[in-house]
This record gives structure tokens, C-alpha cells and sequence, in this order.
């Protein structure tokens, strides 16, 4: 049991914050660099338009194994540890998929990034709620500030290299050079929970209940359905349907990302300060009032309002899910069995992530083909505002941080992953 001072958290927990920060922003560069250079990709290795939807899908749904894997694989090994070997890999299989020479090398290289991504995210997000439960006051939002920072980086290099025709290899090679010898450093400072031997952990995880996590599980998709709708769908929207000029169309997104970084920057004050409820449910109406005035939207400035409120709104929603489920399941198996209990909640809520991506595109996409893409933008809104009737999911005898309602400093923090 590590007690923490109440003038602030011990330098450990100090270190292992700002190392788990970098991690993610090097996981936004990175994916960032990769899925703003899919027209590159396809035209290096003549990917059909017809195999692209496949190539596509494969990522996130082999992201889903992966995810899926990592919860059994830290019944055995730290999340940090695993952390420390995947993101590496994941850098690699960019750099592969940059400078593979056909069809099947770019095949396997995305499909190791798919299965390592997987498990990159589920190992972050379990170290963020476990150093988040021993600072005793929210913190996740600020990690996945990083990741966004990180993703407007990498676009902007993507963009870079766009504009000076860059090969992919010269684009992605640097990156990765100087991505995974930081991420490798970082990872001698990240902080893992003392938990059981195997035996006690399987028995957690044995009994953790689907019908606790199903609610923040529909959260969480919803959520993504709503990110992929403005990521795969805006710019054709400003463009063919608000009338806006091709540049113009090329701005929605880039604001989404910069308005997912503020709001996530300050998020965490306000869940201090309100609790994660009352923030869950702001962003719910925020986003579905985004996606409101999108599908109203008499032209493309009113547009770009739209995609601003979505920005501002759905960013707090995903790291408020992941925390809420790796704080019931602690709860729940108490601190003897909570850690794994955390661990296996934010694996199996990962996967909903790709569940949401998945569906979010086609299914905007489908609805906009038989009526209209004014009418497509209020499914996702419906389905965002579904949160609201979710938002007590995030709350619980002891989820308030600050004012008057910050728990007690003291977790259960064993030593660091590289102490393995």
C-alpha cells in the first residue's frame, strides 16, 4: 500500500503520469500517420476501391482480438510490460506498411498493426485508471489530450508529406525513429498496480459481470460511431451537401481535433470540480446538439459550428467510459482482487471502440444513400443522447474528485513494470 502526500503524488506516480502521456501521444502520431495517408497507401500498392473496405475493416476488427488477448495476457504479465513490447511493434508494422513491396507484405504489416494496436489501447487505458485510482482524482482526460495532441502532429507531418510528395517510407521512417526509443525510455517509468498471483486474477476476472459493463459497453460505441461519422464523413458533407469548397471540406476534421484537444485538457478539472456524471451528460448534449446543427446547417459555416460543438462534446465521453469501468470492477471484487478485475473491464470495453468504428461509417453512409445525409447526421445524435440514460453508470459512492468529494490518496501501487 503506497500512501500519497497530501501536498501532492510521490515522484514515482509523478514520473509514471508523464510517461504514460508520452505513450499516448505517440500512439495518436502514429495512428494519426497512418490513417490520413490511406489514398497513399492504396495507390502505392493498387489496392482496388473494392479491397479497400476490406483492408479497412481487418484493422480494427484483428485490434478486437488483440484487445481480447490482452485481457487474458495480463493475468500473467503487467500491463506495463506489455505496453513496453507492443507499442514498439506498432511503430514497426508502420514503417512496414510504408515500405512493403506488394499486396501481401502491406496485408501482414497492417494486420500486425491491427492485433498490437488492440493491445496497445486496452494496456494504456489500464495503466491511465489504475494511476488515475491512485492519484485519487481524475486524471484520464488528460492522457487522451495527449493522444489528441499527438493525432494532430501526426496528421500535420501526413500533411507535410503530402504536400512535398514524400514517399511513404521517408514519411514514416523518421517518425518511428524517433518514436520508438522515446516510447522505450518512457516505459522504464510506468507504474503498474500490485495484484495476485495468476491463480486469484483468473478467479476475478472469472466473475466479472457483462450486465455491469453493458451500459458503459453501448456508451462506448456510441461514441465511436460518432467520432468515425465525423472523421470518414465530414469533409464529403461539407462539400456535397453544404456546397462548400474542396479546401474548405478539409477543415471540419482538423477542427474536431483541435476543439477534442481543449476539451479534454480541461476535462478533468470540471469532473474534479462537477463529478463524472454531470460531465458525462454535458458532452452527451453538447455532441448531439453538434450533430443537430449539422444536419440544419443552411451552409458550410454553420457546418464547421457543428463539427466544433461535436468536438467539445464527445471528447470527454470515452476516457470518463474507460474509468467508470475499471473503477466498478475494482469496486466490486474489492482491493484484494480489484486490480485484475480493472484490468479485464478495460479490455473488454476496448473492444466496443472498434465495435463503434466498425459500424459508425457504413451505417451514416447506408442511411445517407436511401434518404439523405441531413437525416444520416441524426443517427448518431439519437444514439449519443442514449448516454443520458447511461450517464449514472459513471457515478457510484465514490466517483466525485475535488471539492469536497476527492478520495482518499491512498492506492494500491506496486512497483513499475521494468521492476518485472
Amino acid at each position: 500500500m503506497t500512501a500519497v502526500s497530501g501536498l501532492g503524488p510521490e515522484p514515482r506516480l509523478r514520473r509514471g503520469r508523464a510517461a504514460l502521456a508520452l505513450s499516448f501521444f505517440a500512439q495518436g502520431a502514429v495512428f494519426a500517420l497512418l490513417v490520413t495517408r490511406i489514398p497513399a497507401i492504396q495507390d502505392r500498392y493498387g489496392i482496388s476501391d473494392a479491397l479497400l473496405p476490406a483492408f479497412l475493416a481487418a484493422v480494427p476488427v484483428l485490434a478486437g482480438v488483440g484487445s481480447v488477448a490482452t485481457e487474458h495476457l495480463v493475468k500473467r504479465v503487467r500491463p506495463g510490460l506489455v505496453l513496453r513490447c507492443v507499442q514498439p511493434v506498432v511503430c514497426l508494422a508502420l514503417v512496414a506498411v510504408g515500405a512493403g513491396s506488394g499486396l501481401a507484405q502491406v496485408a501482414v504489416a497492417l494486420a500486425v498493426f491491427g492485433l498490437t494496436v488492440g493491445a496497445l489501447d486496452a494496456s494504456m487505458n489500464m495503466l491511465g485508471v489504475s494511476l488515475q485510482r491512485a492519484y485519487g482524482r481524475s486524471i484520464m482526460l488528460g492522457f487522451h489530450a495527449a493522444y489528441s495532441l499527438g493525432g494532430i502532429v501526426g496528421a500535420s507531418l501526413a500533411w507535410v508529406g503530402a504536400h512535398w510528395e514524400l514517399p511513404l517510407a521517408v514519411l514514416y521512417g523518421p517518425a518511428a525513429a524517433v518514436a520508438v526509443p522515446a516510447v522505450l525510455i518512457a516505459g522504464r517509468w510506468y507504474v503498474d498496480q500490485e495484484r495476485r498471483p495468476a491463480g486469484a486474477a483468473g478467479a476475478a476476472t472469472a466473475t466479472l459481470s457483462m450486465r455491469l459493463l453493458l451500459p458503459l459497453c453501448l456508451v462506448m460505441a456510441f461514441a465511436y460511431i460518432g467520432d468515425s461519422t465525423v472523421s470518414n464523413w465530414s469533409a464529403k458533407y461539407l462539400q456535397d451537401v453544404l456546397g462548400s469548397s474542396e479546401q474548405l471540406a478539409t477543415v471540419p476534421y482538423n477542427v474536431y481535433m483541435v476543439t477534442t484537444l481543449l476539451g479534454r485538457s480541461v476535462g478533468d478539472l470540471g469532473v474534479r470540480r462537477f463529478g463524472p456524471v454531470a460531465v458525462v451528460r454535458a458532452g452527451a448534449v453538447v455532441a448531439a446538439a453538434g450533430f443537430a446543427v449539422v444536419a440544419v446547417a443552411p451552409g458550410a459555416w454553420p457546418g464547421m459550428a457543428g463539427f466544433t460543438l461535436l468536438g467539445l462534446g464527445l471528447c470527454v465521453i470515452v476516457p470518463q467510459t474507460f474509468a467508470a469501468a475499471g473503477r466498478q470492477a475494482y469496486e466490486a471484487h474489492g482491493a484484494a482482487r480489484g486490480p485484475e478485475a480493472s484490468d479485464a473491464a478495460v479490455a473488454r470495453l476496448n473492444i466496443f471502440n472498434y465495435v463503434g468504428f466498425l459500424v459508425g461509417s457504413p451505417l451514416v453512409g447506408a442511411v445517407g444513400d436511401a434518404w439523405s445525409y441531413r437525416g444520416a447526421m441524426l443517427i448518431p445524435m439519437a444514439l449519443v443522447l442514449v448516454t443520458l440514460v447511461y450517464a449514472p453508470s459513471f457515478g457510484g459512492g465514490r466517483a466525485r474528485y475535488g471539492g469536497g468529494h476527492e478520495r482518499p490518496r491512498t492506492a494500491d501501487v506496486g512497483r513499475g513494470s521494468n521492476g518485472l
